[in-house]
């Protein structure tokens, strides 16, 4: 193989126990092929945080990933921040929540709502 290589970012990514979640979701509102919203805004202790919401409407300019019978769905601003994540799903004693395994931060807060690059 000659010449460069060029690079190909690695998309988000979806944990079985978020698939779960969001199939549970999709099943309970008697929907299926629910798509989970992730973005990320300015603020939080740590700079940005994280948000999460279902999807009703997906724009043209929307990356969309997708995984069997649920999905990812992502602005192009947030997906900058958000390449190479992982969406998880947990359950402790800090209640239950969908969250982010990000390499690219470089500080999150304590509860990890938070990151900076």
């Amino acid at each position: 193989m000659s010449g460069a290589a060029s690079f190909v970012p690695t998309p988000l990514l979806l944990s079985d126990s978020a698939k779960a979640r969001l199939k549970a979701l999709g099943e309970a509102e008697g929907k299926s092929g629910l798509t989970l919203r992730v973005y990320v805004t300015g603020g939080g202790c740590s700079g940005f945080q994280y948000g999460f919401d279902l999807a009703e409407d997906i724009a043209d300019d929307d990356t969309l990933i997708e995984f069997g019978d649920v999905a990812l769905v992502v602005d192009p601003l947030s997906y900058q921040y958000l390449v190479g994540s992982t969406v998880d799903y947990e359950e402790g004693l800090a209640g239950a929540r969908f969250l982010i395994q990000n390499p690219n931060a470089t500080t999150t807060c304590g509860c990890g709502a938070s990151f900076m690059v």
